[in-house]
């Protein structure tokens, strides 16, 4: 079968790239010791970069966390306001004037609902690990290692992890938070944007504040997990996200129509409440080139939502969502993205690593190609070919 694939993407600009690895030089002033180098072209894995968070910044402060970790050794050791400088000049040298434009406007307009909203549930908006996410996420996480992620976790089709994540206080708690800005949102009339350009309803959980909580929870929960089970794609630099809660039901979204994320990892956790339909279904990674080509048997699943359970995918894994028949259905996504990796896949040609159509393309000229030598073998051998 063939599918007509969307793109999936937010509403708000997406953080811009960065990843000038090997090739950048961006000249300061008062550092003459640092003018003459570049940017690394890996980073220094070794380096705890500083936080940034706090700081009035035009841009995530997650992306000059994972920017730092790239500068040359002897900037390494400055006091942060010279990394910060660093690191700013060669993203706004870098950025587009109209990317620019728009991420500052985002920020304005995101200031401007802060300044007026009234959290009604204060804890959620700083990261709680252990009122948060269920024991045995937490243990995973703690331990760190491949074999304890694989404990908690089934893997239904290949690329495609679901586990028990958040405690049902969590999801009470962020349901009504939600509910509580959409009323907000309602009496002031003030004019939001939704998460996407295929959700009608629902919120973009960083306009109001949860900004922060959830750069922690890509940074210290998912990264971890999708370094060891999405390498290909940059799970171990996802260094900005998109948070947001979506809302179906008979009143609301009914369904999803059939597309691909604007992440290189999403995460999807179904909050509630009561409802009957919605299953996920997944039909295979596809790179740009072949993204409406057709579904192999092995990479269909269809998969029912229970609230608190995780489902974590790569982003250009084709899915959608069927219709929710009965009840409300509220879902946490957080697309993870990396901005090295988005670089770098500007100069790649061959997506195979993860591909799925890719692959089987490769092993079919593979497959080819060791047919014809040996045809030509036989043949020099004066024996018939097979």
């Amino acid at each position: 079968m063939s599918f007509d694939v969307s793109r999936k993407e937010a509403q708000q600009p997406a953080p811009p790239t960065t990843g000038h690895n090997g090739n950048v030089v961006a000249v300061l002033p008062s550092m003459s010791t640092v003018t003459a180098n570049r940017l690394r072209l890996n980073p220094n894995t070794e380096h705890k970069p500083e936080s940034y968070e706090g700081l009035q910044l035009e841009f995530s402060p997650l992306l000059f966390s994972s920017l730092e970790r790239y500068l040359p050794p002897p900037m390494l050791s400055l006091p942060r306001d010279s990394k910060l400088h660093y690191m700013r000049d060669i993203i706004l040298r870098y950025s587009p004037d109209g990317e620019r434009i728009r991420v500052q406007r985002h920020r304005e307009y995101r200031q401007k609902i802060i300044s007026h909203y009234q959290p009604l549930h204060r804890e959620l908006y700083t990261m709680h690990a252990s009122n948060f996410f269920a024991p045995s996420f937490l243990k995973a996480i703690n331990e760190n290692k491949e074999e304890g992620f694989r404990s908690i976790m089934a893997e239904p089709t290949l690329g495609v992890f679901t586990f028990e994540m958040f405690q049902p206080r969590f999801c009470e708690l962020l349901l009504s938070e939600v509910e509580n800005f959409e009323k907000w949102v309602h009496e002031t009339k003030f004019r939001i944007m939704r998460p996407n350009t295929m959700n009608k309803f629902g919120a973009v959980l960083d306009d109001f504040g949860l900004e922060t909580m959830l750069g922690k929870l890509m940074e210290d929960f998912i990264r971890p997990i999708s370094k060891v089970f999405f390498s290909d794609v940059g799970g171990s630099t996802l260094d900005s996200h998109h948070g947001f809660v979506v809302e179906y039901g008979i009143d609301r979204d009914v369904e999803l129509g059939f597309h691909v994320d604007d992440s290189e990892v999403t995460l999807n956790v179904c909050l509630g409440k009561q409802f009957s339909g919605g299953d996920l279904f997944f039909r295979g990674v596809r790179c740009d080139k072949h993204v409406n080509t057709e579904t192999q048997s092995d990479e269909i699943l269809d998969y029912s939502h229970v609230p608190g359970r995780a489902v974590l995918h790569h982003g250009r894994h084709r899915h959608g969502a069927r219709a929710t028949t009965s009840g409300q259905r509220f879902n946490l996504l957080l697309w993870c993205r990396s901005s090295v990796f988005r670089e770098l896949r500007k100069y790649q040609k061959d997506f195979s690593i993860w591909c799925g159509e890719c692959q089987r393309e490769k092993k079919e000229h593979q497959r080819v190609s060791i047919s014809a030598t040996k045809q030509e073998l036989l043949k020099r051998e004066g024996k018939p070919a097979t």
